[in-house]
């Protein structure tokens, strides 16, 4: 199998033999530009609405900050009250310090913001009634509604959310025993258009802001009465073209002012955005990292995930040797089988080849059907001939089962849907 693939490198679906240092130096490059322009890098890589992007999306904890310019936010009209969300620590303290608070109020309104998931200012009970009053009169406090829940067979949990401006997103609960596992969205929609996933098909409305995609974990966390133990940000959209919003929810959900998940069980899951990927390895936290690969012939590739066809799987397998060089932690590739689509021995020979030598783990899913499609998961058979003959080239390869696909809450099938007049 092997030697026949060596053939099929030959032909326009093989990776182009280049060298490999001039591929790093590239992407290197790139990196650089984005730090010159991120908000353009946004843009290219995946069509992010900029607008979208808020204070909040910044690190929880900033060393300064534009006193002037969070004056002005305060001093906004009734109707256009800040989120008080979007205010970092800093810009908070701030703001409590100009209405003459002491420096611990801004400690409790923390608590009530990122642990204690308060819905209104009334809530926060240990402030004085003043205090109380006067932030309702300077900040909005909004939490999303709940349009729709769905609850699966196997325990699973699926919300359809409703935030302030009317845009939608899903996200799932997943209990195990005594541990849950969430999976939230960063963006409404996704502009990458994976022909497979019912995200894809719907196109981007928009980015959610970081505490949008918090405030999905802390939704599902106070549905279930349980502490979040992991969480993957593998809901609808594409995190690394919504960075600044992706890596702040992160940060808030491993840090012990949030919901305090070790870093090493929080995911953020790509299709291979790959300046991105060179700059999420410097974050100093280990969170890990999952790119769904899905196919590692290219123009297999390019037709399943026409929204990365830019970069090509040769810049890819060599970006990710650079993030496995700087963070020295295991990568995982998804591949979703899908029946005589991306589960031929040629497709298998060139994921092997793909994999061979690096450090990464494959994780294996039976496509997940989802209305409409023309595309069929492969046989578990099939699946388990992959992970033998992934293992026989020193690659760790896995299937995994996926939770709640009788609601559609499995990986691809994320998507507001209507029977009838009802939401589901």
């Amino acid at each position: 199998m092997r030697e026949a693939h060596r053939r099929h490198m030959n032909n326009q679906d093989s990776k182009i033999k280049v060298d490999r240092t001039a591929i790093a130096d590239e992407v290197r490059s790139l990196y650089k530009e984005t730090q010159k322009n991120p908000q353009q890098l946004a843009l290219d890589a995946g069509n992010e609405d900029s607008s979208n992007i808020h204070t909040s999306t910044r690190q929880p904890s900033c060393s300064c900050i534009n006193a002037a310019h969070t004056a002005a936010l305060c001093k906004q009209e009734a109707s256009q009250k800040v989120e008080i969300r979007s205010l970092n620590h800093d810009q908070l303290t701030y703001a409590l310090t100009s209405m003459g608070e002491p420096a611990f109020r801004v400690k409790q309104i923390e608590a009530w913001l990122w642990q204690k998931n308060a819905r209104s200012f009334d809530d926060m009970t240990n402030l004085s009634k003043k205090l109380r009053l006067q932030l309702k009169e300077k900040f909005a406090l909004y939490s999303p509604a709940l349009v729709s829940k769905q609850v699966s067979q196997d325990g699973s949990r699926k919300y359809l959310l409703r935030f302030q401006d009317g845009v939608m997103a899903e996200c799932v609960g997943m209990p195990t025993k005594n541990k849950l596992a969430i999976c939230v969205s960063t963006q409404a929609g996704c502009a990458i258009g994976c022909v497979f996933c019912a995200t894809g098909k719907a196109g981007l409305t928009r980015s959610l802001t970081g505490y949008e995609i918090y405030e999905q974990a802390l939704f599902i966390q106070d549905d279930f009465q349980m502490r979040v133990a992991s969480a993957v940000l593998m809901g609808q959209g594409e995190p690394l073209t919504n960075y600044n919003a992706s890596i702040f929810a992160l940060k808030m959900m491993n840090s012990a002012s949030g919901l305090g998940v070790g870093a090493r069980h929080l995911t953020i899951s790509t299709c291979g955005i790959l300046p991105n990927i060179i700059k999420f390895s410097h974050e100093k936290e280990q969170f890990t990292l999952a790119v769904s690969l899905h196919s590692a012939v290219q123009s297999t590739r390019d037709y399943l995930m026409p929204g990365v066809k830019r970069f090509n799987l040769q810049h890819l397998h060599d970006t990710m040797n650079l993030y496995v060089e700087a963070t020295g932690r295991r990568p995982t590739y998804e591949y979703a089988l899908i029946k005589g689509v991306n589960d031929t021995d040629e497709e298998l020979a060139a994921l092997c080849d793909f994999c061979a030598g690096t450090l990464a783990h494959v994780n294996l899913i039976q496509l997940n059907k989802i209305d409409d499609s023309p595309f069929l998961p492969t046989s578990e058979k099939r699946a388990e001939h992959f992970v033998k003959t992934l293992k026989r080239f020193g690659v760790e390869a896995t299937i995994r089962h996926s939770r709640g696909a009788d609601i559609d809450a499995a990986c691809g099938q994320l998507k507001q849907k209507v029977v009838g007049k009802k939401r589901i």
